[in-house]
C-alpha cells in the first residue's frame, strides 16, 4: 500500500488472457432508463462511459439488474444532488432488456472475481479510462465473454452491467412508459424513498 492511498488502478496484467475469470451465465431480463424517443438498445461508441471502447472500436450497451439501479445510475450520475424534476422524469422511460440466449459476462461482484483478474475495485469506481482499458483487454480474453457484470458505482449493493456489441443481434427492448406516469408511480415513489431523493414540480 502506497502512502496516501492505492493510487490508479493498474494496467491489466501481461498474463490476463491467460488467466481464468469467473463468469456469470444468466437469462435474467436487464432494466435501462431512457431518453423518449430514443431506442432503448444503444450500444455507444463514443468512448464516454467506463467501460467504453477507448477509442469506439466497439459498441457497449449498460443495462441494470433492476430499476433502482437503473434510476440512480441515470439520474443520480451527479453525485450529492437528491433532487430530481418532475420534467426530468418526463423526459425518460423504462425498458426492459430481453436476451434471447444466456449471456457470459466476467463476473466482478462474486467474491474472488476481482481477485483472479488482478483487479479491485477502482475498476468499477475509479478512472473511466483505465477501466476502458480493462474492457478492451477483456473483451479479447478466450472466454469470449458478451461483457461486463459489475457492482453499480452509485449503489453498490445492486448489479449493472456492460455488454458488448457482438450481442445485438441477442438484446431486445419492452417499454414500460414514461417515468411520469401515474402506473410508475409506485415504483417512483419507492426508489425516491430508498435514496432519500426529492422530487420537485419544475
Amino acid at each position: 500500500m502506497r502512502p496516501g492511498g492505492p493510487g490508479p488502478h493498474p494496467e491489466p496484467p501481461g498474463d490476463l488472457q491467460e488467466r481464468d475469470p469467473l463468469i456469470f451465465i444468466s437469462d435474467r431480463e436487464w432494466f435501462r432508463v431512457h431518453r423518449l424517443g430514443r431506442d432503448p438498445i444503444h450500444f455507444g461508441t463514443a468512448a464516454t462511459f467506463r467501460y467504453d471502447a477507448p477509442r469506439g472500436e466497439y459498441g457497449v450497451l449498460y443495462a441494470a439488474a433492476d430499476p433502482h439501479c437503473a434510476f440512480i445510475e441515470t439520474l443520480g450520475q451527479e453525485t450529492g444532488c437528491r433532487i430530481v424534476t418532475w420534467s426530468e422524469l418526463a423526459k425518460r422511460g423504462w425498458a426492459r432488456i430481453l436476451v434471447s440466449r444466456p449471456l457470459s459476462l466476467i463476473d466482478l461482484v462474486t467474491s474472488g472475481g476481482l481477485a483472479r483478474i488482478g483487479a479491485d475495485a477502482r475498476l468499477f469506481a475509479g478512472d473511466h479510462a483505465v477501466s476502458r482499458r480493462w474492457s478492451k483487454a477483456l473483451r479479447a480474453h478466450p472466454a469470449r465473454p458478451d461483457g461486463i457484470l459489475y457492482p453499480a458505482r452509485h449503489d453498490p449493493a445492486r448489479q449493472a452491467c456492460a455488454l458488448y456489441d457482438h450481442c445485438k443481434p441477442l438484446v431486445s427492448a419492452a417499454s414500460s412508459g414514461c417515468l411520469a406516469d401515474a402506473a410508475n408511480a409506485v415504483l417512483v415513489g419507492d426508489i425516491l424513498d430508498t435514496y432519500g431523493f426529492e422530487l420537485i414540480d419544475t
